[in-house]
């Protein structure tokens, strides 16, 4: 079985001449499907442009990306977005959410973007909004919900289609210590039904002891850990 995102000989840099200043430098690594991967390191140390790379937001200086074998480079930007609606799921910082769409319909936004058919949208609703606990917020608005609650509804939107691929930057960022663990659990779950290959960026020391998979960036490189995990 071919790895769901290999990442080869990638460098990335922004700037040119003297201001030129380099993220990464030659970063290797394979993940394979139906894995939970954990990208650690210091704020400025690249994760968040790694996963904007795997997930064709943004072009290596250097090296290549594939996803499922096929190199990111060889497509063209609409390809890019067919490839991003069709194949992965997305948590971002930003939250990213429709501000005068409910809960509800900002899942079911993400859902019609993906391609799910209409019959599926409800059952995938209810399921997501269960999964992050906000059934009781369902007809809220952002403006009218925390900043959790809004990570929360992020999250719910992005595992409703069930991706290949599921990116989250920070995903239990702000999120309380219970909330974080039932959103791993959750992610876990996933994984373990081998229905998504997830990526995710974190500092949190109490999240990384429980994932197995841990990529860690610094000083322009990365270093995989792999643990043994009881449950």
């Amino acid at each position: 079985m071919k790895p769901v995102v290999k990442v080869e000989n990638v460098d990335k840099a922004f700037g040119s001449g003297d201001k030129k200043v380099e993220i990464l430098n030659q970063i290797n690594f394979s993940i394979e499907p139906y894995q939970l991967v954990a990208l650690r390191g210091r704020s400025g140390s690249g994760k968040t442009t790694l996963l904007n790379m795997i997930g064709a937001l943004d072009h290596p200086t250097a090296g290549e990306i594939y996803i499922e074998g096929t190199p990111i480079s060889k497509y063209n930007e609409k390809q890019r977005s067919e490839l991003r609606r069709t194949k992965m799921g997305f948590v971002f910082q930003s939250y990213g959410l429709v501000p005068l769409m409910t809960v509800e319909e900002n899942i079911e936004f993400g859902l019609r973007i993906a391609g799910v058919p209409r019959g599926e949208w409800a059952a995938k609703i209810k399921e997501s909004v269960d999964i992050v606990g906000l059934s009781k917020r369902s007809k809220h608005r952002p403006y009218e919900l925390s900043g959790g609650e809004q990570q929360r509804v992020a999250v719910a939107r992005a595992i409703a289609s069930k991706p290949t691929l599921l990116l989250a930057d920070e995903p239990t960022a702000e999120l309380d210590s219970k909330m974080a663990f039932h959103i791993i659990q959750a992610f876990q779950e996933l994984v373990k039904n081998r229905t998504t290959t997830i990526i995710m960026t974190t500092h949190d020391p109490n999240i990384l002891e429980i994932i197995e998979h841990v990529y860690t960036l610094e000083d322009r490189k990365i270093d995989y850990r792999k643990k043994e995990i009881y449950v």
